[in-house]
């Protein structure tokens, strides 16, 4: 199941597994259009079902509850919103809309997938988090704090969860060449260009890429982790 699967970052990974032949849960806000147009080039057969939800609202969150009634081995949670203002001008609507989509969202999910995954002894949960929720931004103190918030909930959740042969980690992107970065002036993105050892803007690629890997067998000691796709910037 992949939550946010019409966004950049998610449209990708929905791709590359797609393709690989798994079954996929698609999980859509508000772009629709975007998965639509994404699904032509892959086999219909690998989407079992499309969940449209506002899960920055409760009665979104609880709608997409209510709609999930097949069984999930996985859940990415791809999913989110950037927030740019000084933070003594942040409405508290914001900050509970942030605080709702990004931690209860992925709090509730977890929590109503965990019982079938706990069954069979075997699951994953994987969350696309942010550079900024270890080292932070100023203008973005609510999506930092977010992005922080997951984070802790990586180690937490993969420390009860081990035991029950469930692994829990998160993939951590830095500058990467999406739509949430489209509001950067071009010279404010050369100077951040610069200043990663790798001379590159990530790709939805790169983190797709990274995610495949968690969720193969080949990941399996790896539990807890916040797994940095940044090309060696805020190292």
């Amino acid at each position: 199941m992949i939550i946010g699967a019409s966004g950049d970052i998610g449209t990708a990974i929905y791709k590359q597994f797609a393709t690989e032949g798994d079954q996929l849960i698609l999980h859509y806000h508000q772009n629709k259009q975007a998965l639509e147009a994404n699904k032509t080039s892959l086999h219909q057969e690998s989407i079992l079902m499309e969940i449209q939800a506002d899960l920055s609202t409760a009665g979104g969150l609880n709608h997409f509850l209510e709609q999930l009634t097949l069984p999930v081995d996985a859940v990415i949670f791809a999913g989110g919103k950037a927030y740019y203002g000084l933070f003594q001008d942040t409405d508290e609507a914001v900050m509970d809309s942030m605080l709702k989509l990004h931690v209860k969202a992925p709090w509730l999910i977890s929590k109503h997938v965990l019982p079938q995954m706990i069954a069979r002894k075997k699951g994953k949960i994987i969350v696309v988090t942010s550079v900024w929720g270890e080292v932070g931004a100023s203008n973005e103190v609510v999506y930092s704090s977010v992005k922080g918030a997951q984070n802790s909930f990586v180690k937490a959740l993969a420390k009860e969860v081990a035991p029950s042969g469930i692994s829990v980690n998160a993939v951590s992107p830095g500058f990467i060449d999406t739509k949430m970065n489209g509001h950067l002036p071009a010279g404010e993105k050369e100077i951040i260009i610069q200043d990663i050892p790798a001379s590159r803007a990530g790709t939805v690629e790169d983190v797709a890429n990274t995610v495949s890997f968690l969720m193969s067998d080949k990941s399996g000691y790896i539990n807890g982790e916040i797994i940095h796709v940044t090309g060696g910037w805020m190292s």
